[in-house]
């Protein structure tokens, strides 16, 4: 099974299963990361937001317009910043690693 990588606020790394099929978001509240997701990955708004590592930032589908306007609101939003509730894992991405950002 593929794996992925969280990178919590202070710098834990977490290392999960990461089950092809699933989004970013699902994997984190699969795993018990604090991965808010609000709106349960409808695209109505930003608090799935992660920072993707910039080594796994060209493997990944580009973002869609809509998935844009909702990082428009994302707090701390970066250069490779996705939402967690758009990224569906695959065996591509098999050692993905996010960050999550700081909520302040």
């Amino acid at each position: 099974m593929p794996q992925m990588v969280f990178v919590e606020p202070d710098g834990t790394r977490r290392e999960v299963d990461a089950p092809v099929g699933l989004s970013v978001l699902e994997i984190a509240h699969k795993h018990g990361i604090a991965l808010e997701g609000a709106c349960e990955g409808s695209l109505a708004c930003a608090t799935c937001h992660v920072i993707i590592d910039p080594d796994w930032w060209s493997k990944l589908e580009p973002a869609a317009e809509e998935e844009e306007e909702m990082l428009d609101m994302a707090f701390g939003l970066e250069k490779t910043s996705r939402l967690g509730c758009q990224i569906i894992m695959s065996e591509d991405l098999d050692g993905l690693v996010v960050r999550l950002p700081k909520l302040s």
